[in-house]
């Protein structure tokens, strides 16, 4: 652990990396095999921002605990089997460069297994500048609970007024909000007025955003 000056918090699945329509096909898959149909509103309903216990429990609420866990382990195979074509979302290595220039800490905050945020981090080529990865389902609470932003900021040795994080799900939002995290939306396929009801400081379209970039210069001109 180290101490950190300021930390940059990271969401991974449609923050790090566009993996959203990876997701969709894995899911889409799975529930085709079971004789079910996937539609964007049912992603968006029970899949966006959620944890795979109660993904699985909403999407086949017949099947015992058990049945579900093997449903979650072959979608996450099939996702897992499609990571060589994700790409990192526009500007994300430019703002690892400027935490490595600052001496700022990073931490992956993510509901996703730790097999899927390894692979995701080394294809991405990111996981050797990453401080802490912080995997939710290996919490007493993943989130929408504000205790992976907490984790995060603790094994940091970071505060949470010295610190922001970015998210591109209202839960997510939600989390790190409650964390008392200053929090950046990442636009996805959701209206950015769900990112903004659920208390982002701004919407941006990628981290090339210039109200980032000012926000940072704010933090840096204020220590």
């Amino acid at each position: 652990m180290k101490s950190a000056q300021f930390a940059l918090l990271f969401d991974l699945d449609g923050t790090l990396a566009d993996s959203d329509p990876l997701h969709y096909r894995a899911f889409a898959r799975l529930l085709e095999e079971n004789g079910k149909t996937l539609t964007p509103e049912l992603y968006q309903r029970h899949v966006v921002g959620g944890f795979n216990a109660g993904i699985m429990r909403a999407l086949f609420p017949e099947l015992s605990a058990e049945r579900r866990q093997q449903m979650a382990d072959h979608k996450e195979a099939l996702f897992r089997a499609s990571v060589g074509e994700m790409e990192p979302i526009a500007g994300a290595r430019r703002l690892f460069d400027w935490a490595a220039a600052q001496g700022a800490a990073i931490a992956v905050v993510t509901n996703a297994p730790r097999a899927n945020a390894e692979l995701m981090l080394d294809k991405l080529a990111l996981r050797s500048r990453v401080d802490a990865l912080i995997v939710g389902d290996e919490l007493e609470h993943a989130k929408p609970h504000p205790l992976p932003y907490l984790t995060a900021l603790k094994r940091l040795g970071a505060s949470a007024g010295r610190a922001c994080a970015f998210e591109d799900s209202p839960s997510g939002i939600r989390a790190a909000r409650a964390a008392g995290v200053h929090t950046f939306g990442i636009a996805s396929d959701l209206d950015p007025a769900c990112l903004e009801e659920a208390g982002t400081a701004a919407v941006l379209a990628d981290f090339h955003a210039p109200a980032l970039w000012e926000w940072l210069e704010r933090q840096t001109a204020s220590v």
